[in-house]
């Protein structure tokens, strides 16, 4: 099924943040092959050259390595990957605070509602 993208961010960002979540959680493991610009662009149904775009951006941090025609693998650099996994956290930290200062929801109230969504 092809991938959701949201028109508030450009595609290529959207792929790149997709491929770093599944850095991040395991599923593309540390050292291990990536699938293929093809692969992802016909699963994620977007156009080959977006992809090369986001693997160019993945390829400049860091987090995956081309190996030329064996293809590309994820970094075995731990440094690269918890700097990712910092920064990104980061964003999401950020996002949920701005989110919740919408809302006028007190720093108390968050605290008490992550504390409850985390148990």
């Amino acid at each position: 099924m092809a991938w959701k993208f949201s028109s508030d961010k450009p595609v290529y960002l959207q792929i790149s943040d997709k491929i770093v979540k599944k850095v991040l959680s395991g599923e593309y493991p540390v050292g291990e092959q990536i699938p293929t610009v093809r692969q992802i662009a016909l699963e994620a149904a977007v156009n080959p050259n977006t992809v090369q775009h986001a693997f160019s951006e993945l390829e400049n941090e860091g987090l995956i390595i081309s190996k030329g025609t064996m293809g590309r693998f994820v970094t075995e650099d731990t440094e690269i990957i918890s700097v990712c996994k910092h920064k990104m956290a980061e964003q999401l930290v950020n996002d949920f605070v701005k989110n919740m200062g919408q809302l006028s929801v007190t720093k108390e109230q968050a605290i008490k509602m992550i504390e409850e969504a985390m148990e």
